[in-house]
């Protein structure tokens, strides 16, 4: 997650004495909007996974601990972006790369003035999102799950520094209990989870004479009907539901995006929300138990698919 987070930096931002100039605020949330947002898209996505391994909720006092790694597939359609889908921009080229995207940048125009977005080297078709998670049995067969990382620095070489955090607090709770005859026929676990989880990361970005400050917050929210069976050692399970996430960019005034010879500055106070992104989702995974060891591995079909590997400790 810091490599991925200093690439980006890296080949996102840059400074120069020669920039045009974007004083809309609409126009430049729209712009900032089609090259960041890919990136808290798939944040999103990471985040509304590894909350579950089984449809089965703890029983009281029962817990679990467990580190998963969501990777998430960053598909083409999130690695460009056309400007002249935007208002009041336009370019000779229909595709330019997004944040997540590589390759030449486009020659934009923007108010009769010409600004050249960055070559990117790096095309990144994974992001790896790790995650501490815990879960408790509480009353009338219910799990409260946490996953918390706690907020730490790092540094980015020569672009500055940063630091990022997440928590988030999610719920799993029995259905079949409240329809016993239908529970006592069906021989398996049938539950309603719900999850949220919140990013936030800052960076400090160097230039020739100060630095940019750079803020984003992901706020990613899953909702899931999940299905179980348990087998000797292995349990398989499966899920539909629901996600919902949306990402918040906060910059300084002033902030400088592209070709190093020839810039945007978006001279505007950048504090703005990106469009929610919700969709649909399935899921299916097999977690295998060892003792007190349960192992995890599933994946998720949506829009940024995720593959989820696991491992922690389970008892009851």
């Amino acid at each position: 997650m810091k490599k991925i987070i200093t690439t980006l930096l890296i080949i996102g931002f840059a400074v120069t004495s020669f920039s045009q100039s974007i004083t809309n605020i609409n126009d430049a949330n729209s712009f900032l909007q089609a090259y960041f947002s890919p990136f808290g898209e798939s944040l999103g996505a990471g985040l509304n996974n590894g909350w579950y391994n089984t449809a089965k909720p703890h029983k009281l006092g029962g817990f679990d601990v467990t580190l998963t790694l969501n990777t998430v597939s960053i598909p083409e359609s999130s690695q460009s972006f056309n400007p002249n889908d935007l208002d009041n921009f336009s370019s000779s080229s229909n595709s330019t790369p997004t944040i997540l995207g590589k390759g030449e940048g486009a020659i934009i125009n923007y108010g009769g003035n010409e600004f050249t977005m960055p070559e990117q080297n790096l095309q990144l078709s994974y992001v790896p999102i790790p995650a501490l998670n815990a879960g408790i049995g509480i009353f009338k067969k219910t799990e409260i799950d946490v996953r918390y990382v706690p907020t730490y620095e790092y540094k980015l070489g020569f672009a500055g520094k940063g630091s990022v955090g997440l928590w988030g607090v999610g719920v799993k709770h029995d259905l079949l209990q409240w329809i016993p005859v239908v529970g006592d026929a069906i021989p398996i676990s049938l539950s309603l989870q719900i999850g949220h989880t919140n990013l936030n990361t800052k960076f400090d970005v160097e230039s020739a004479d100060a630095k940019q400050a750079v803020e984003l917050n992901v706020k990613a929210t899953t909702i899931n009907l999940i299905a179980s069976k348990k087998i000797l050692m292995l349990t398989g399970y499966a899920g539909v539901g629901y996600n919902s996430s949306s990402t918040s960019f906060t910059a300084d005034t002033d902030l400088k995006l592209g070709n190093v010879n020839n810039q945007i500055d978006f001279d505007v106070p950048l504090e703005m929300s990106f469009e929610s992104v919700n969709e649909f989702r399935a899921n299916i995974g097999i977690r295998f138990n060892l003792t007190v060891i349960a192992f995890q591995a599933n994946h998720t079909f949506s829009k940024y698919p995720v593959t989820t590997l696991g491992v922690g400790v389970s008892l009851r």
